[in-house]
């Protein structure tokens, strides 16, 4: 089947082509379109959340030799309208996607995520910021969002969800919503459950909103797993899950990826899994190749604050990005050979091309 990328570049949201330019070649496409043709396919695209850099070469390098879609999100705590705890900003984290794969001469689809737009109570404060982050994301020239309300009640989260999601549907983005909440290391919560997650996708339909993906809590949990420790993942309640909201379009969103053997990964994509966010593993890479005198102040910057390693990126961000050029490459090298493993156990090889050709037609 013949390609025509213009009609596909033509499908790129009107404040994507205001920031690109009308003659830029990047397939940024609003992530509604890529998962409404993927959706029924057992295919699994990688979506990654970025705290240093460096690892988007490598990223961007497995995609396009796979022929692979892929997408590039920042969660609110790691890129908020302050910067989070990266220093990236909407404005910033978009530029500097953009700015590789212009220079990269990336072709194939991605979209650029705004991942767990958190609402932890119902609070006009709560909202306020949710919005106010969604605003600066849209402006930015992101095209894909997830709605994350999950720490509240059914009729709250519903309530709450369909009133942020109402200006990304109408913009035509993508929508993710969460439902069930997913939690870190060491804390515990039960499993959404089926007759929670039919409820909850009806409830926002009943409001006028169709989202693309659900998140749900299925004994994931967000951070490192540990060497040696369990993993809990239900695909069996996933599928049941799945089974019970494809009917409405909703495929599902896997978060917590990181630790997880490929051989399980490997498995997701036949329980309905579409979506599957990497977050913490680019971090780790990142880590290994910075120079160790760097690694070595953050850490004990992070041991006299009294915080995880993350949270020293933001004030160490100026001296992460001007490491030399050899730290670069080497990081760039071990994320290129990470995305492949994951990407080919996501199924993911080819689906760029599927997205091209059904998008022509």
């Amino acid at each position: 089947m013949k390609i025509d990328v213009r009609k596909v570049l033509a499908r790129r949201p009107e404040r994507v082509v205001e920031r690109l330019g009308e003659d830029s070649p990047l397939c940024l496409l609003s992530s509604r379109d890529i998962f409404r043709v993927l959706s029924a396919q057992p295919v699994i695209v990688m979506a990654c959340n970025i705290r240093i850099r460096h690892v988007i070469p490598g990223i961007l390098r497995a995609a396009r030799e796979l022929d692979a879609v892929v997408g590039f999100e920042l969660a609110k705590s790691e890129g908020d309208v302050d910067g989070g705890y990266t220093g990236q900003d909407p404005d910033t984290f978009f530029r500097t996607v953009v700015g590789y794969a212009g220079e990269m001469g990336f072709d194939r689809p991605f979209f650029i995520h705004g991942d767990h737009i958190t609402v932890k109570d119902t609070s006009d404060e709560a909202l306020e910021a949710a919005r106010r982050l969604i605003r600066a994301e849209m402006e930015a020239g992101y095209t894909s969002f997830a709605i994350d309300a999950s720490f509240n009640e059914l009729p709250d989260n519903i309530r709450i969800t369909a009133e942020l999601a109402g200006p990304i549907q109408e913009e035509g983005y993508g929508l993710e919503v969460e439902v069930g909440e997913i939690k870190s290391a060491g804390m515990e919560a039960e499993l959404t459950t089926v007759e929670e997650a039919v409820a909850f996708i009806e409830g926002l339909r009943e409001k006028g909103i169709h989202p693309d993906l659900l998140a749900i809590n299925n004994g994931s949990k967000h951070g490192n797993y540990l060497e040696g420790e369990e993993i809990h993942i239900d695909l069996e309640r996933t599928g049941q899950i799945y089974e019970a909201v494809r009917r409405y379009g909703v495929a599902i969103a896997q978060h917590g990826i990181t630790g997880t053997p490929l051989h399980l990964v490997g498995r997701f994509a036949d329980y309905g899994i579409r979506k599957g966010n990497v977050g913490t593993q680019w971090q780790n890479i990142a880590h290994r190749g910075l120079p160790r005198d760097l690694m070595e102040a953050m850490r004990s910057w992070a041991h006299e604050q009294g915080k995880d390693i993350k949270f020293a990126t933001k004030p160490f961000k100026d001296r992460i990005d001007s490491i030399p050029q050899e730290n670069r490459d080497a990081i760039a090298q071990e994320a290129y050979e990470t995305a492949k493993e994951f990407m080919e156990a996501f199924r993911a090889r080819g689906t760029a091309s599927r997205v091209l050709e059904a998008l022509s037609q």
